[in-house]
C-alpha cells in the first residue's frame, strides 16, 4: 500500500466522536507514510499554554523521518509531528492538532489537515480540552 492509497486518519474522542483528516501527501510523503504505520495508537493530549489554539502530546510515538515541510507557522486545523532528526529540535515526538489560530515553539512537519466540514467537530474538541482538561484520543487509518 502507497501513501496514495491512504488518505488520512481519524481521530476518536473519549466520547467517541469522530474527527476526519488528510495527509499532505504531496507536500510530507515521508511523514505521512511513517505516521500512517503508526496506526492504530492512542495518547493523552492537553492543551497548550503558549502557542495558541492547539492541543498536542510530548508522548507521541516516535516517528523517525526527516524535516519536511516543516514550520512554527500553521493554519488552523492542521497536523504537525516533532520529527527525531535534526537532534536539536526541541519538539521531537511531541504531536499538535491546531484548532484555531496558533505558532509552534519550534518547527514542526505540517503533515495533514482536518476535513472542511470536520473542523467544528475539532474546534468543541479543543475547547473542550482547554475547559476541562486532557483527554485520551486514539488515532486510527481512514478507509474511504
Amino acid at each position: 500500500m502507497t501513501i496514495n492509497d491512504m488518505p488520512g486518519f481519524i481521530l476518536k474522542t473519549a466520547d467517541n466522536k469522530t474527527i476526519r483528516f488528510k495527509f499532505y501527501a504531496d507536500e510530507a510523503p515521508a511523514t505521512c507514510a511513517a505516521f500512517a504505520k503508526l496506526l492504530p495508537f492512542g495518547r493523552t493530549f492537553m492543551h497548550a499554554r503558549v502557542s495558541g489554539q492547539e492541543i498536542w502530546t510530548d508522548h507521541a510515538p516516535p516517528l523517525d523521518v526527516i524535516q519536511e515541510n516543516a514550520s512554527v507557522f500553521t493554519v488552523p486545523g492542521e497536523v504537525v509531528y516533532g520529527p527525531l532528526k535534526p537532534q536539536r529540535v526541541k519538539t521531537s515526538n511531541c504531536m499538535g492538532i491546531y484548532y484555531g489560530e496558533g505558532r509552534g515553539l519550534d518547527s514542526c512537519n505540517i503533515f495533514a489537515r482536518v476535513f472542511d466540514e470536520d473542523m467544528d467537530g475539532l474546534k468543541a474538541l479543543g475547547d473542550s480540552i482547554w475547559k476541562n482538561g486532557e483527554q485520551k484520543l486514539t488515532f486510527e487509518l481512514l478507509t474511504l
